[in-house]
């Protein structure tokens, strides 16, 4: 894919990308390298370090050395330097759109029109929550004068993964950043460009540093050497359960608090008297999004049998118009999955789904687009049959949906709730009064009405069960995660 129209971000892949610690570029302790590629064409897109412990251990001194002045400061100055941060973040949004869409392989139009946007205000949203955050709140306790105070807690980890790679670096760090804390990111070594790239913004628009690092590395690697670090005082995962609960391991080794963001199996219970053509187009650009690539997204389809088949009709032909193309072309309304690994997990999940008894209403496939066979394309698929399928059951990570039918409320609620995770579901029904009944229902951490993917600032948003736990991410109880409380007291008599 040709960058040539955009100089700043074919200056950033000329050269090998290093790890970004202490406010600068660094190579790696022996000099590893991978490669990235372009998941629309297969193409390399660029070369970055890999690093490990010595890398993770750098990156931890740096961000320890940062700590005490950047906690120093009051909330309104921390605040000031996030705005221009925020201000240089802006003023290269279109490079970083470009970025994330050749790394991740997103449609430009939605790495332009939310995921760099949406990221930018998230660190406007911290800074100024943290303005006007209570530090000090004093106790009513008899003959003692009490107060309890919140700190930052120093040097703050974060792993992660591929999907969203600028929106959830900001999700992460902006709250971590505004409350005094220091960081240190290993971001998946599948899309690494952004998270690289918004490190060095951030010393330009005038952060210390040392403030924000950055290393580039595998799981095994630098991940496990960051979630056991003795030095990290708090640690963030995004990811899948299985290595959420390796990293929870780790971190309870040295007593570290932890947040865990992790995977989900939504599901969407469609009642016959909703408006048909308009849930049906929703739920189908719902798996559409990102590519199905969203771990709180529809991917469990509990339909009335009284609208089944309409339903059915109706999301099939709106997959089916479906634009599949490259990340940077602006037709393009669905881009590929993001590497060859995951589109073949993909179409081993619905192979097996099949093989287990699941209707293939609409199949999918791994057909290409005309000029990018070496890109890592799917279709949109469906399938329909048991609750108990595979693709019922478990996270596909993928554009596809396994339709249920349902004729009893009580008998769907209990479908839905019969899995670990606990994510995100929605309810779509005209009838308010029930929807908020069965939304309340659901075991999860978000139930959403009439929509599904509801994401504003300010509106909580986290799991439960298999899907995590933490203060979740975008709200005032994000921000207080980042702050440990402190009681004083002193005895009045």
């Amino acid at each position: 894919m040709n960058t040539q129209a955009n100089p700043v971000v074919s200056d950033f892949l000329r050269t090998p990308v290093q790890h970004f610690i202490g406010g600068r570029w660094k190579a790696g302790a022996n000099d590893a390298t991978a490669q990235v590629l372009n998941p629309s064409d297969g193409s390399v897109l660029a070369t970055v370090a890999m690093g490990g412990a010595p890398e993770i251990d750098d990156a931890v001194t740096a961000a320890g050395k940062a700590f005490p002045a950047w906690s120093a400061l009051s909330p309104n100055e921390r605040a000031v330097k996030l705005h221009r941060f925020a201000e240089q973040l802006e003023k290269h949004s279109a490079d970083l759109a470009l970025l994330e869409s050749l790394d991740v392989g997103k449609a430009i139009t939605a790495a332009e029109g939310f995921d760099v946007p949406f990221g930018i205000e998230c660190v406007r949203y911290f800074a100024d929550l943290s303005t006007r955050a209570h530090y000090d709140v004093p106790l009513a306790i008899k003959n003692i004068e009490a107060r309890t105070h919140r700190a930052p807690y120093g040097v703050c980890g974060f792993i992660f993964p591929w999907n969203f790679p600028f929106t959830l670096l900001l999700w992460g760090i902006a709250p971590a950043l505004a409350a005094g804390n220091t960081v240190v990111v290993k971001p998946s070594e599948v899309t690494p460009l952004s998270s690289l790239l918004a490190a060095k913004l951030a010393v330009e628009a005038g952060l210390p540093d040392g403030l924000i690092n950055v290393v580039t590395g595998d799981g095994p690697s630098a991940g496990a050497a960051l979630a056991s670090h003795p030095k990290i005082k708090r640690m963030s995962f995004t990811g899948s359960p299985e290595v959420g609960k390796k990293i929870g391991e780790a971190c309870g080794r040295h007593l570290v608090p932890c947040k865990l963001e992790l995977g989900g199996k939504g599901a969407a219970m469609v009642f016959d008297d909703v408006d048909v053509d308009d849930a049906a187009k929703k739920l189908a650009g719902a798996i559409t999004l990102n590519t199905g690539q969203v771990c709180c997204t529809a991917t469990r389809w509990l339909v009335h049998e009284k609208i089944y088949d309409r339903f059915v009709d109706k999301a099939v032909s709106a997959l089916k118009e479906t634009k599949i193309g490259a990340g940077p072309d602006r037709t393009t309304q669905m881009g590929p999955v993001v590497s060859e690994a995951q589109r073949q997990r993909v179409v081993r999940y619905l192979e097996n789904g099949v093989k287990q008894g699941a209707e293939a209403i609409l199949p999918g496939g791994t057909a290409a687009p005309r000029g990018y066979e070496h890109g890592f394309y799917l279709q949109p698929s469906l399938l329909a049959g048991s609750p108990d399928n595979v693709c019922c059951r478990e996270e596909i990570f993928g554009p596809s949906a396994f339709l249920v039918k349902f004729k009893d409320e009580t008998a769907a609620v209990g479908l839905v709730n019969q899995l670990a995770y606990g994510l995100a579901n929605s309810v779509w029904s005209a009838d308010l009064k029930r929807a908020g009944r069965v939304a309340e229902q659901m075991i999860a951490g978000n139930s959403w009405i009439n929509a599904h993917n509801v994401f504003a600032y300010g509106l909580p948003y986290g799991g439960v069960n298999l899907s995590g736990f933490g203060g979740g991410v975008n709200s005032p109880e994000t921000f207080h995660d980042y702050l440990r409380p402190q009681t004083i007291a002193r005895p009045l008599a």
